[in-house]
């Protein structure tokens, strides 16, 4: 399964000034992301705004990806929530011929513990598809610890790999450390990339990289062939947008930039909103900068 190697993109969702999904921006970034050497698409991850959006346009934006990327880069698809039974059968129900893996977030909101966290995976590894487990505690209010993560790798072979957003960096060395054989790591923090795909990390999946995808994708082709000194270059120019644009949520950020480069109109669905005048100014100049 190392197909999923290198960058891939958490794409955001384009919106009109009505809200409705802006179909023709989103072409606009397939087809940006695919010019400028992103490894791979991530379609209706959190970065999707795919919490807002309804079971109708998930599937519109799924067949539309499918569409346009026409089998040219590998797709992977966004399945998560914190009803165990429903994701499994979420995970069966859906059409997944175009896709490599889809990507699981761990159980939100209710918390469950390590054992439960296990479990959770246990039954979605059941359905015998290839699973990303995806830990980003800042989201969920819960930490995949290591061991967990190690645990699941050594039994469910279709668990193949883990996007791990975990705050310290020390949890993604001891996953590269302990995991077997055939399981990868790819960081789910942009800052986090280069020095975890360096320490033996499969890449990233990103979401600057789809603003940016010649340079990211460039500085982990890098840190594949070893050159540390070059790839850091890239990562110290991007250093600062990254933290732009997380700074008052995501996509707002993110959007503010393609929104400047002309790829998509500057909008979200409540509960967020765009990103602030000030903030707005802050990225406008970075871009400047980069």
């Amino acid at each position: 399964m190392n197909i999923l190697k290198g960058v891939g993109v958490a794409l955001v969702t384009p919106f009109n000034e009505d809200l409705s999904v802006d179909f023709d921006s989103l072409t606009k970034l397939v087809e940006f992301n695919i010019e400028n050497g992103t490894h791979y698409l991530v379609v209706l991850g959190t970065t999707a705004e795919a919490a807002t959006l309804s079971e109708g346009e998930k599937k519109q934006v799924i067949d539309h990806i499918i569409k346009v990327n026409n089998k040219r880069l590998p797709l992977v698809l966004g399945i998560g929530g914190n009803n165990t039974l429903e994701v499994k059968k979420q995970i069966e129900e859906t059409d997944l011929s175009s896709f490599e893996a889809i990507l699981s977030v761990s159980p939100y909101y209710n918390r469950p513990n390590q054992e439960g966290l296990y479990q959770h995976y246990k039954v979605l590894a059941s359905t015998g598809k290839n699973i990303i487990i995806y830990n980003v505690p800042s989201r969920t209010g819960q930490n995949i610890e290591a061991d967990t993560t190690i645990r699941l790798a050594k039994e469910f072979p279709n668990l193949f790999l883990i996007k791990e957003a975990a705050p310290s960096i020390l949890q993604y060395f001891d996953i590269l450390r302990k995991k077997p054989e055939g399981f990868s790591l790819v960081s789910g923090d942009d800052e986090f990339a280069l020095p975890v795909t360096l320490a033996g990390g499969d890449g990233v999946i990103s979401v600057i990289g789809q603003a940016y995808p010649k340079e990211f994708s460039t500085m982990i082709e890098l840190a594949f062939e070893g050159k540390v000194k070059e790839a850091y270059a890239i990562h110290n120019k991007l250093v600062e947008m990254t933290r732009l644009i997380f700074a008052e949520g995501n996509p707002c950020g993110v959007k503010a930039i393609l929104a400047e480069k002309g790829i998509l109109k500057n909008y979200v669905r409540l509960p967020l909103v765009v990103a602030s005048e000030g903030l707005y100014a802050k990225i406008k100049a970075e871009m400047n900068n980069i």
